[in-house]
């Protein structure tokens, strides 16, 4: 029976109810973490997206006669020691960054979502190898296992979004497997198999949907730890190269600097860094507050 509402001529219509989809997202607006969370990430898409078209000076050009000055009206955040302006740079360089760690946790999440769900729905053996192998490389250190790919495949792009996927991918599995030992566990299951639907069919058709918040919070997650791995390994070399205008990849040219006082040269890049990561924390937070209908 539908429900109905009288309008001002008297006459009843149906009153549409709200899927999942638009109650979730009514919810996440009237959640202050995930708008917060949401605007700062937006700004800085937007700097990557159109930054080269609104910035007043060029981020790549050298000027040595305007060496290491500091904010201004002219240079809002002062320049670094090549005289290049760093308010350009910095809303410039938000676009690698942008670009490598979202494709690295987009990779992870499918590998690890897909893995987490054959290893919660098959159980038994294929569980207990796969369980196996998650651990050993839970067991390895991010950096260090990113250090020594890079190190012996070369430094590429290509490179740091494999490793960062092939790190992140178990952790994520983990989380899928959890949640889909409990679907496993429900009748709707117990059902598809009656119908012989095919093992393809109940993982992607039928689990899926049903697990797809706790996938959606990890991924986000994961994403600030991706975007906070990037530039550790640019900051250390291994990462996106020269002449990028990379936060973490300025952050190492200039830190030496920062002995000298020239703090604006670091300072505001890692304030960058730091919005974006916990921005993204913030809409996860906002995300994760879902799961709890």
């Amino acid at each position: 029976m539908s429900v109905q509402t009288i309008t001002a001529s008297g006459a009843s219509e149906p009153k549409r109810i709200l899927s999942n989809f638009e109650r979730d997202l009514y919810r996440l607006l009237r959640t202050p973490s995930f708008v917060v969370g949401f605007s700062i990430v937006m700004f800085w898409l937007l700097c990557a997206i159109f930054g080269p078209f609104i910035v007043h000076h060029d981020p790549f050009a050298d000027n040595l006669l305007m060496s290491l000055k500091p904010p201004s009206w002219e240079h809002w955040f002062g320049t670094d020691q090549l005289g290049r302006d760093i308010f350009s740079r910095v809303l410039v360089g938000s676009r690698d960054i942008l670009t490598v760690a979202p494709i690295a946790t987009i990779l992870s999440t499918v590998l690890g979502t897909t893995l987490g769900l054959v290893m919660g729905y098959y159980g038994g053996w294929v569980d207990e190898i796969l369980s196996r192998l998650v651990d050993a490389i839970l067991a390895l250190p991010t950096i260090i296992v990113a250090l020594l790919a890079l190190t012996a495949l070369g430094t590429s792009i290509i490179t740091v979004v494999v490793v960062i996927a092939f790190t992140f991918s178990p952790i994520i599995a983990r989380t899928v497997r959890s949640a889909v030992l409990t679907e496993c566990s429900l009748d709707y299951i117990a059902v598809a198999e009656l119908r012989h639907d095919s093992h393809f069919y109940i993982l992607f058709a039928e689990i899926l949907p049903n697990v797809i918040r706790p996938v959606l919070v990890e991924t986000t997650v994961r994403l600030g730890y991706a975007i906070f791995t990037v530039a550790t390994l640019s900051f250390i070399g291994f990462g996106i190269q020269p002449p990028s205008a990379d936060w973490g990849l300025s952050i190492s040219s200039n830190y030496v600097l920062m002995a000298g006082g020239f703090w604006w040269t670091v300072v505001f890049d890692g304030a960058a860094i730091t919005s974006l990561v916990v921005a993204i924390n913030l809409i996860a937070d906002g995300l994760e507050s879902l799961s709890y209908d």
